[in-house]
């Protein structure tokens, strides 16, 4: 996923699922980056729907969207199947191989 791959978009993301829900403020003080620059790996998180925003006051509070991991997981899951069904297949073969070589 894309938007993960920004070390600094991925830090914030993980400090927001650690903390269950962060301010722009709290994110900004850990970031190591300017607010407006915190702000703007919000949006990009925001627009992959990996976190929504809920309003309080003049404050916005991020929590983690399971919902825009999901394509992602799905992409594994189909790798994973990928991996498993080629390590049977080449543990088929080696095992014929050993048995052809036994009758040699």
């Amino acid at each position: 996923m894309r938007t993960l791959s920004d070390p600094t978009r991925r830090a914030i993301y993980e400090r927001i699922i650690a903390g269950r829900e962060a301010s722009v403020r709290s994110l900004t003080e850990h970031a190591g980056v300017s607010q407006p620059a915190v702000s703007q790996h919000l949006k990009a998180l925001l627009d992959a729907r990996l976190v929504v925003g809920r309003k309080e006051g003049r404050n916005t509070f991020y929590r983690a969207d399971s919902c825009g991991l999901q394509p992602l997981a799905a992409w594994m899951d189909e790798h994973r199947r990928f991996w498993e069904e080629s390590f049977d297949r080449l543990g088929d073969y080696l095992r014929e191989l050993r048995r052809t070589e036994g009758e040699s």
